[in-house]
């Protein structure tokens, strides 16, 4: 029976650091299976145990150390595109009926919503163009 040949080896390896991958959607395992990957193509073009674990160690290190930080960097920003309730504040309304502090309607984005005005001392008369400054369920509030 033949050895099985080192590039082998370094393929398996991938396929077991893709495991806990997707187990543990942590992207450091993806990248490490990257470096073995690479330290299966040096493998394959024949090249010696110290430089396939080179190779698999400086490929999986500039991954780290590269991608990880923009990934980071993405994950933290807000989308640009609001969606949602998000995307109904800063627009805005014509009252419907009398908006004050306690009620009224309001027309929204083509939809009648409840609204109340942020200063329960003001009032605004059917026709008047609003501003929604929050939506607290399914009531907009409105300036």
């Amino acid at each position: 029976m033949k050895d099985i040949d080192a590039w082998v080896w370094w393929l398996v390896g991938a396929a077991a650091l893709g495991i806990p991958l997707v187990v543990t959607a942590m992207p450091e395992f993806g990248m490490l299976a990257v470096g073995a990957v690479a330290a299966s193509v040096v493998a394959g073009l024949g090249f010696g145990t110290v430089i396939q674990v080179l190779a698999f160690i400086v490929v999986s290190v500039a991954l780290i150390a590269v991608v990880r930080p923009i990934a980071a960097r993405h994950s933290r920003q807000r989308p640009q595109l609001a969606t949602g309730i998000d995307a109904l504040k800063g627009k805005q309304a014509v009252v419907l009926e009398r908006v004050d502090g306690s009620g009224g309607r309001i027309k929204l984005a083509g939809e009648i919503w409840s609204a109340r005005s942020l200063a329960t001392d003001r009032a605004y008369e059917v026709g008047q163009e609003v501003d929604v400054v929050e939506i607290e369920g399914a009531t907009a509030i409105v300036i």
